[in-house]
């Protein structure tokens, strides 16, 4: 669902929101709104086969392919604007992709409890540095592959326990329902990225960085989005407190706040 700000707040700083996997760009619903409130333009478009595109995920071959909605909305920018894009959980490998691809774009990448390519290492390297850490028990999220040959990549699917344990878990109950209903199958894309060279310092890496920790995110743990930081430092880390992975809907004053500020230092 692409979400655009009205043309009276054409004034305000351009901020592109990027969803995480099996949801849409209607989960930034509440911070769009505070932002746009604020005078500030958003964006917060759906990836392929994610929202309300009608792709299904067996059509979305590649990251870049699933990514194409993003890197779309940057290529038609006019000449000389720049965005601050805000990419959450695996929407951080997004940005870093539209980052590599048009970095004079971009006016601060902001990275949500986000993975964070370096850009030594194929992409793929902090999502299987995830993966092996075992810091997530994924509980009922079933694994399955989309065709009885195995020849597609294998689609995710959130359940209901784990989608409370450790995604929502300090959300409202009609925040939990809202996700539960518009949840999709989605990927992570892991064997695609593997193939992919590392992203370049002199693209991706020239884009000032910026890294929100949430300090009670249950999915990607703390330690974890520390480790990131470290294996690639950033200009600036903030932190907010109270916040789970979906800080989007339980934590929304503070992290429109806090994009907010982020936007206004390093936007010009």
């Amino acid at each position: 669902m692409e979400m655009e700000a009205p043309a009276d707040q054409a004034s305000g700083k351009h901020i592109v929101l990027v969803h995480v996997a099996c949801v849409g760009g209607w989960a930034w619903f509440k911070v769009a709104t505070r932002l746009r409130d604020a005078g500030h333009r958003v964006s917060a478009p759906d990836l392929a086969a994610s929202g309300v595109d009608p792709t299904p995920l067996r059509e979305v071959p590649t990251f870049r392919d699933y990514t194409k909605p993003l890197l779309d909305l940057l290529e038609s920018l006019p000449p000389g604007e720049k965005v601050v894009l805000v990419g959450h959980s695996l929407g951080g490998v997004n940005i870093a992709l539209a980052c590599e691809l048009f970095p004079e774009k971009v006016a601060a990448a902001v990275f949500l409890s986000a993975f964070m390519p370096d850009h030594r290492s194929p992409p793929s390297y902090v999502l299987e540095k995830f993966v092996e850490g075992g810091t997530l028990d994924w509980m009922d999220t079933e694994f399955k592959p989309q065709d009885p040959e195995g020849k597609l990549r294998t689609a995710m699917q959130f359940g209901p326990l784990v989608t409370r344990a450790k995604f929502l878990q300090l959300c409202s109950p009609e925040d939990l329902t809202l996700g539960r209903s518009l949840m999709r199958v989605g990927s992570m894309f892991v064997d695609d990225l593997k193939l992919q060279s590392p992203y370049t310092e002199a693209r991706y890496g020239s884009v000032r960085r910026v890294f929100i920790v949430l300090k009670d995110d249950n999915a990607i743990v703390e330690g974890f989005q520390r480790w990131m930081v470290q294996n690639y430092p950033v200009e600036e880390v903030k932190e907010i407190d109270g916040a789970d992975h979906m800080a989007l809907l339980s934590t929304p004053a503070e992290l429109a706040r806090c994009l907010a500020d982020i936007a206004g230092k390093y936007a010009a």
